[in-house]
C-alpha cells in the first residue's frame, strides 16, 4: 500500500466547505442511515428466524444488540486504522465486510453462525464505515459544519423508514435467507460511498511541509491525551449517561401502545410518526446551530436538546390512551433529531480536526457500555414492576442528569479561551503560513528556484499522483 502514514488529515488545508464536500456530505448520509438505522431494519426477520431455529426471542434480539455494540464498541479500533491507513481504504475495506457478513449469513445453519456473520463481522463493517465518514466530514466542512452534521444524521431516520418496510416486502418475498443476501448487496453500497471520501489535497511542498510530514510519522495511533482536555471528559462522561436513557423510549413506545389495548398496526405507526418529525428536525437544527451567535455557544444548545428530550420522557410516562402518545413520539422526535444533529458537531468544536479521530473511538467505547447496560436494565425494571410510566421516568432522568453535567460542568469548569489552535503542531503550521505570507519578492523567488530543483531530483513524480495510503487500496 505504499508508504504508510498516520493519518491526521492536511491541517495546513482550509476545509473547503462545499465543493466535493457535497459528494462527501452525501455518502455520509448514506453511511449513517445503513449504520443506525441496519441493527432495527434486521428485526423484521426475527419470527421467521424463531420459527426456523426453534428459539426465543430474547435468542433474536442478540443480532440487533451485537450490531449495535460492534458498532460503538469498535471505535478504538476504528481509530487506529484510519490514523495507520487513511479514511478511504478503512471504508473500502469495511463495506466489504458489511456485505460479506449478511452474504455468509444467508447460508447459516444456527444462530450462533447469525450472531458471528449478521452480527459481529457485519457490525465491524458499519463501524468501519461510519467513523472514517464523520472524520472525512468533518475536514470537508468549517463554516457550514453544523449545516451538513444536520443533514449527514438525517440519514438515520429516512433510512429506517426505508429499510423496515423493504424488509418485510424481503421477507414475504423471498424469505430471510433471500432477503438477507440482498441486503447483502445492498450494503456494497458502503464501498461507493468509501470512494467518495477523496482526501484534501496538500499545498505545494515547502521545507516546513516536509517537515511537518515527517513528524506525522511519530505521531501516535491512538491519542489518549484528549483525556487531558477538561472539556473532552465532561462531553464522555455526559454521552455515557445519555446513552443509557436516550434508546429506551423508542424501544419501547410501542409495546406500551399495546398495552394500554390498541392495535399491532396502530402502535406500529407510533414509530413512522416519530421517524418523520426526525427526519426534520435533524437538518433544521443543523441550520440553527450554524447562525453566528449560536455557534460559539453549540454546547449549550445541545444541553437544551437533552433536557428537552428528558422532559419529553417525564412527560411521556402519564400517557393514558394513544393520543398522549402521539403527541409523546411528536415531541420525543423533535427532542431526538436536535440531539442526533448536535452530538458529533458538539464533539469536533471540542476537540478540533487533529484530534476527533482518536476522540470519537473513545467517546463510542465509553457509550458502548451504556447501550448493553440502558435497554437491559429497562426491561427487567418493567418485569419487577409490570408498569411502563418507571421506565420513561428513569430514562427521563438519565438523560435530564446528563444535561445537566455538560452544561454545569461547562460553565464552571472550562475557562473560557480564546480561538486556539487545539495542539502545537497547528500553532506551528499557522505561524509558518504567515510567515509565507510576509515573505519579499527575493524570499518567494528563492522559494521557486527550490522547488523547480525539486522536481528536477524526482522527475518521475512530477505530473504523477503520489502513492500514498489515502489514494490506493
Amino acid at each position: 500500500m505504499g508508504a504508510v502514514v498516520a493519518d491526521d488529515g492536511p491541517s495546513g488545508v482550509k476545509a473547503p466547505d462545499g465543493g466535493w464536500g457535497w459528494a462527501v456530505l452525501f455518502g455520509c448520509f448514506i453511511i449513517t442511515g445503513f449504520s443506525y438505522a441496519f441493527p432495527k431494519a434486521v428485526s423484521v426477520f426475527f419470527k421467521e428466524l424463531i420459527r426456523e431455529f426453534g428459539i426465543g426471542y430474547s435468542d433474536t434480539a442478540w443480532i440487533s444488540s451485537i450490531l449495535l455494540a460492534m458498532l460503538y464498541g469498535t471505535g478504538p479500533l476504528c481509530s487506529v486504522c484510519v490514523n495507520r491507513f487513511g479514511c478511504r481504504p478503512v471504508m473500502l475495506v469495511g463495506g466489504l465486510f458489511a456485505s460479506m457478513g449478511m452474504v455468509i449469513a444467508s447460508f447459516c445453519t444456527s444462530i450462533v453462525q447469525i450472531y458471528l456473520t449478521a452480527g459481529v463481522i457485519t457490525g465491524l463493517g458499519l463501524a468501519l464505515n461510519f467513523q472514517p465518514s464523520l472524520i472525512m466530514l468533518n475536514r470537508y466542512f468549517d463554516k457550514r459544519r453544523p449545516l451538513a452534521n444536520g443533514l449527514s444524521a438525517a440519514g438515520s431516520p429516512v433510512f429506517l423508514c426505508a429499510l423496515s418496510p423493504l424488509g418485510q416486502i424481503l421477507q414475504h418475498e423471498y424469505g430471510w435467507r433471500g432477503g438477507f443476501l440482498i441486503l447483502g448487496g445492498m450494503l456494497l453500497n458502503c464501498c461507493v460511498c468509501g470512494a467518495l471520501m477523496r482526501p484534501l489535497e496538500l499545498p505545494k511542498k515547502t521545507e516546513a511541509t516536509k517537515e511537518a510530514a515527517e513528524k506525522k510519522v511519530k505521531k501516535k495511533l491512538l491519542d489518549f491525551s484528549v483525556f487531558k482536555d477538561g472539556g473532552f471528559v465532561i462531553y464522555t462522561l455526559a454521552a455515557s449517561i445519555m446513552v443509557l436513557g436516550l434508546f429506551v423510549p423508542p424501544v419501547f413506545v410501542v409495546s406500551y401502545a399495546k398495552d394500554l389495548g390498541y392495535q399491532d398496526t396502530r402502535a406500529a405507526f407510533l414509530l413512522t410518526i416519530l421517524g418523520f418529525i426526525d427526519i426534520f428536525a435533524r437538518p433544521v437544527c443543523g441550520m440553527v446551530a450554524g447562525l453566528k451567535w449560536v455557534r460559539p455557544r453549540c454546547v449549550y444548545l445541545f444541553s437544551f436538546a437533552m433536557i428537552f428530550n428528558g422532559f419529553t420522557d417525564l412527560m411521556g410516562s402519564m400517557s393514558v390512551d394513544y393520543g398522549g402518545l402521539v403527541v409523546f413520539c411528536i415531541f420525543f422526535g423533535i427532542s431526538y433529531g436536535m440531539v442526533g444533529a448536535l452530538q458529533f458537531e458538539v464533539l469536533m468544536a471540542i476537540v478540533g480536526t487533529q484530534k476527533f479521530s482518536s476522540a470519537i473511538g473513545l467517546v463510542l467505547l465509553a457509550e458502548a457500555m451504556a447501550v448493553l447496560i440502558g435497554p437491559p436494565s429497562a426491561g427487567k425494571l418493567l418485569d419487577a414492576t409490570g408498569r411502563y410510566m418507571f421506565v420513561f421516568i428513569i430514562a427521563g432522568i438519565e438523560v435530564t442528569t446528563s444535561a445537566l453535567v455538560l452544561a454545569l460542568g461547562n460553565f464552571f469548569c472550562i475557562k473560557k479561551k480564546s480561538e486556539e489552535p487545539h495542539t502545537k503542531e497547528e500553532a506551528a503550521e499557522r505561524e509558518e503560513l504567515n510567515k509565507s505570507e510576509d515573505k519579499t519578492p527575493e524570499d518567494a523567488k528563492v522559494d521557486s528556484i527550490e522547488v523547480e530543483q525539486f522536481l528536477k531530483d524526482e522527475p518521475e513524480k512530477n505530473g504523477e499522483v503520489v502513492t500514498n495510503p489515502e489514494t490506493c487500496v
